[in-house]
């Protein structure tokens, strides 16, 4: 399971500097919205991993960062 989640995380990653770069080099940030997407997915998966590694306080805290990332995405796209 904690390699399924370390692929998860990198994969996000991925998604997340390719979407970063592409508003970067282009000048559109029209993909802002999905960009902060896969981030609170994968902060979300960030604190699945600290809370099963024992570390309950840096856990909670990431979950609750993806959930203000994964509303700030919603506004993004309800704005768009």
């Amino acid at each position: 399971m904690n390699i399924l989640l370390k692929i998860l995380r990198i994969v996000l990653s991925i998604i997340i500097m390719v979407l970063a770069g592409y508003s970067l080099i282009s000048g559109n940030h029209e993909t802002m919205p999905y960009m902060m997407f896969f981030m609170g997915a994968m902060f979300l998966v960030m604190g699945i991993v600290e809370i099963k590694e024992s570390r309950k306080k840096m856990g909670i805290i990431s979950i609750i960062v993806a959930i203000f990332i994964f509303y700030v995405s919603v506004e993004g796209f309800l704005l768009k």
